[in-house]
């Protein structure tokens, strides 16, 4: 399996060639974009895109046996033979998908600048960019010519490429503004071998996402022995983010909701924090006890939202929590598989039926025998047994499923399997065997 991972690094210093190099590389993408605009026409009758690409490189770019149509050359001398070709390669790629979502309609004046305002330059291996050692070199834009030029790294990000990235093939790096900072983001390729581990010798981490409580974690194996449990919460974060909510809230009431614009994306740039640590601790605890599957409940929350909860309901960031550990599970080899997520919660993992919640501790649950649980570790048993009942059953042939229908009949039905039908199943198959 291929993988891709990004790592930015912020640019010390040199703010001024770096906005001299992003200005000149926006102002050659909203030069060529009428350029090639004009001659679609005639482009857009090659079908090979190589074929297409020197057809249109030709058009802007003298050599000595090619008069250029255009005088891109004159407008921007010196330009570096790689970023220009990267620049003509958006811009076709851009007109082409213009042109067809737009039936044929000619390049506006509002889609150039558009593209203009967020094109980020490339910069290619030894053309425009160089290491030595721990040194990095750009090629820039000084406002007269292109010259190399040292860049300075934070010590932490460079020590950081050396001990997680060094040996993986990197790809040309990406120049990124945000927020007034210039970064140079990388791309790292590689190859790994995801595991594929017999149901029977699996050790999963089953895990069960809340808004209380950020994740609870169980490790459980095929026999529904559950070796390991971990409570996750980052309650300082969470506390952090919700001042800041309050102070949102406060200054709306007083001036207005454009008055909070920069307040809001900071809140929203703390939540995405608090997801990335959340997959983070997940990987981490799955890694420590030697997991081969990570389970999660299939969220997905459709149609208007309300209640006291509303707002943390908004801000729960479920899906990129899962994003971002199938990435880093998928770079340690683990796989990652989801599970229907009706009444994980609702039932209690000892098959006693419905449960209720503790109106002063909405985390506690009453089972109907009497006895008090948690009900989010509940419903990470009943996922991790959900994913197990899915996995045995899968092989079970048609003129068996009757037998297992008449002596097991909750693992028919996936929205309400529990923890205690997988022991069930278990010693039915150990009774069939």
């Amino acid at each position: 399996m291929q993988i891709t991972s990004s790592y930015k690094v912020e640019i010390l210093k040199l703010h001024k060639p770096l906005e001299e190099t992003l200005k000149v590389c926006r102002r050659a993408v909203e030069w060529l974009c009428p350029v090639i605009d004009g001659e679609w026409e005639a482009l857009s009758r090659i079908r090979k895109e190589k074929d297409r690409f020197n057809a249109a490189e030709k058009l802007i770019h003298t050599t000595k046996n090619n008069e250029a149509k255009y005088a891109f050359d004159e407008e921007f001398p010196k330009m570096p033979s790689y970023l220009r070709r990267a620049i003509l390669q958006h811009v076709i790629g851009t007109v082409s998908s213009a042109r067809s979502r737009a039936g044929e309609v000619p390049w506006n004046r509002a889609c150039r600048r558009m593209i203009r305002n967020h094109y980020m330059p490339v910069f290619y291996k030894d053309n425009m960019y160089r290491k030595e050692e721990d040194r990095v070199y750009l090629k820039l834009y000084n406002g007269k010519d292109w010259i190399w030029q040292e860049i300075h790294l934070r010590r932490t990000d460079v020590s950081y490429l050396r001990k997680h990235w060094s040996g993986i093939r990197a790809k040309s790096p990406v120049l990124i503004k945000r927020y007034r900072k210039y970064f140079l983001q990388f791309a790292f390729e590689q190859s790994v071998e995801l595991t594929k581990k017999e149901v029977e010798k699996q050790r999963i981490c089953a895990v069960d996402l809340g808004i209380n409580t950020d994740a609870v974690c169980s490790i459980m194996t095929a026999d529904g022995t559950v070796a390991a449990r971990k409570f996750i919460s980052f309650t300082a974060e969470k506390d952090h983010l919700y001042h800041v909510l309050g102070r949102i809230k406060k200054e709306q009431r007083k001036h207005g909701s454009k008055s909070v614009r920069s307040s809001w994306a900071y809140a929203r740039r703390l939540n995405e924090e608090i997801a990335r640590k959340t997959a983070g601790a997940i990987i981490a605890f799955a890694g420590q006890n030697g997991a081969d599957v990570i389970v999660f409940e299939h969220l997905e929350m459709k149609g208007k939202i309300r209640g006291k909860s509303r707002q943390k309901l908004h801000l729960w960031k479920k899906q990129a929590v899962q994003q971002v550990a199938e990435h880093q599970a998928h770079r340690l080899g683990m796989r990652l598989s989801r599970v229907c997520a009706w009444n994980t919660s609702a039932l209690a993992f000892d098959g006693s039926g419905k449960l209720e919640r503790d109106k002063k501790n909405h985390s506690l649950a009453v089972f109907r025998n009497g006895k008090q649980y948690n009900c989010d570790l509940s419903a990470s048993y009943n996922i991790g047994a959900r994913y197990f009942i899915r996995e045995i059953i899968k092989p079970v042939p048609e003129t068996e499923r009757s037998a297992l229908a008449a002596k097991v009949p909750a693992v028919q039905r996936r929205t309400s399997c529990v923890y205690a039908d997988l022991l069930k199943l278990r010693e039915w198959k150990a009774g069939a065997a």
